[in-house]
């Protein structure tokens, strides 16, 4: 018995213990309706971008609309428009102004990971770079945190950090 006990005991505590799991992660339960969010962008050539974006979501049932306004600490402000469509339920594609293709996203409980590539230069020539995201839901389900790799070939070339809230 006192081997049942000390498992018992064991078994609570370790329950008790345990924190919570997180939510799980939804594009079109995080992102419809109004999101903020602050970022930056740094590349390997030391180049430095600070930006914040509002975004705008809309869920037809199938297709996630995300409205995204950019401002630059420059002053440069840019409107991109993803258009994600649900393939499975964990999956989907998206498209935006200057993706090349579709953005290929895999959800796995609280994150997010996309695979897509996009044309940095889309009026004139093409530099083309593939960006990998990570987006994390937090605990409480209120906050993402996205970290994304940026390629030219096989290469890295940058990292962009953008932290977004409800």
């Amino acid at each position: 018995m006192p081997i049942i006990r000390t498992l018992t005991a064991f078994a609570l505590t370790t329950l008790v213990a345990a924190p919570a799991a997180a939510a799980e992660l939804r594009l079109e339960d995080f992102f419809k309706g109004r999101t903020t969010a602050t970022g930056s962008f740094r590349a390997i050539t030391g180049q430095r971008r600070e930006f914040d974006v509002v975004l705008h979501g809309r869920w037809d049932g199938r297709t996630l609309v995300l409205r995204e306004d950019f401002r630059y600490a420059d002053g440069e402000r840019d409107t991109k428009t993803w258009r994600f469509v649900r393939t499975g339920w964990n999956s989907y594609v998206g498209t935006r102004e200057d993706v090349v293709g579709e953005a290929k996203v895999t959800l796995a409980g609280d994150k997010a990971f996309f695979n897509y590539l996009v044309d940095l230069d889309p009026g004139g020539g093409r530099n083309i770079v593939r960006f990998y995201d990570t987006l994390e839901l937090s605990e409480d389900g209120r906050a993402i945190a996205n970290t994304a790799r940026v390629f030219k070939g096989p290469l890295p070339v940058a990292r962009v950090r953008v932290d977004f809230k409800r």
